[in-house]
């Protein structure tokens, strides 16, 4: 597929083979109150699960400098998603793998577009609901109009779109806001946490099925 997929909130193996070539697993990192949470230590276990061509993503909110050089160094992720501050003290390389997530406002919400880092900086951004308690999963949508002109401004970035999505909306969602991937993790659940086979590759066949019919 061309469009790049992350199943985000992964937490065993059987999930984590199911990610399609050219996407990304991601393991949510000690986020306090997160039903996806794990320890290094799992996360490090589950990385050998991951398919060849696909790539190994942390997701982790306001992290110490330290725990980025940990995940790069010791556990062997490729890039980290950020929710939050991005902390200072980080090798080039590390600021370069780093995904800055991008909180865009409810549909109708008026606020104000958020700004986007140099591309120069972070080549992939994040974009998902703005006010969660915690980050990722709570299956709420940002608006995709706001979505779809912040792509547009910025032709050539590779934004990953985030925040309700499901096999059901995936089309819609990559017709109206155009993104370079999609980003989900609720969507694929048969409870919190619980990842669902049957509706990961739901998702993957909507996504590719719209590729096919927009060739």
């Amino acid at each position: 597929m061309k469009t790049f997929v992350k199943f985000c909130g992964l937490k065993d193996a059987g999930a984590v083979r199911e990610v399609p070539a050219g996407g990304a697993a991601g393991f949510v990192v000690e986020v306090p109150n997160s039903p996806r949470t794990l320890p290094l230590e799992t996360v490090s276990s589950l990385i050998d699960s991951v398919p060849t061509e696909a790539e190994a993503w942390a997701v982790v909110v306001d992290p110490p400098a330290e725990l980025i050089h940990r995940l790069f160094e010791e556990v062997g992720v490729d890039r980290i998603q950020v929710y939050g501050t991005i902390p200072s003290g980080l090798e080039f390389l590390e600021v370069h793998h780093l995904v800055p997530s991008i909180a865009v406002g409810p549909p109708g919400g008026n606020l104000p577009e958020p700004t986007v880092p140099p591309a120069e900086d972070y080549p992939r951004i994040h974009l998902d609901a703005a006010g969660q308690p915690v980050p990722g999963g709570s299956g709420v949508r940002p608006d995709w109009e706001v979505c779809a002109r912040i792509v547009d401004a910025h032709p050539g970035r590779k934004f990953v779109l985030a925040g309700g999505l499901t096999a059901e909306n995936a089309a819609d969602a990559l017709a109206t806001v155009r993104p370079w991937g999609l980003d989900v993790s609720s969507g694929i659940e048969s409870a919190p946490g619980v990842k669902d086979l049957d509706k990961m590759r739901a998702f993957v066949r909507v996504v590719s099925d719209y590729e096919n019919a927009h060739a």
